[in-house]
């Protein structure tokens, strides 16, 4: 049984701020479904660039996508586990519904599967 839910709740609070923070630098939040971004598209205009620099700019989209697909699971993961201790179900794998340990929840409080399944995709 998790002790003080609370703490959990502002650690993820806190990093959800950090992750909109760095999102929101990199990349922008669809209006149609705001749990997904996509990556801001480079604002210099490219028709008029020589190849070195198209391919630079095709690099830094690409690095940015990367960066925002990572970011948007975490994003995602934090909302789901900030919702799931509203409804009072936080702390419970999803996989066989067993509690997650304190100790996975201290290193990762976004943590959607115990010790046993966390090298499970769940998206």
């Amino acid at each position: 049984m998790i002790k003080d839910i609370n703490v959990y709740k502002k650690k993820l609070e806190e990093e959800l701020l950090v992750v909109e923070k760095e999102l929101s630098k990199i990349g922008v939040q669809d209006q149609k479904n705001p749990s997904n971004w996509v990556p801001k598209m480079p604002e210099e205009n490219i028709s008029s660039a020589d190849e070195n620099e198209v391919a630079d700019t095709v690099d830094d989209v690409q690095i940015n996508n990367a960066v925002v697909n990572d970011l948007e699971v975490r994003y995602n993961n934090i909302k789901v586990a900030l919702n799931k201790i509203e409804e009072g179900i936080y702390g419970v794998c999803e996989i066989n519904g067993e509690e997650i340990s304190e100790e996975r929840l201290n290193a990762n409080p976004s943590a959607r599967t115990c010790r046993e399944h966390m090298d499970q995709d769940l998206k």
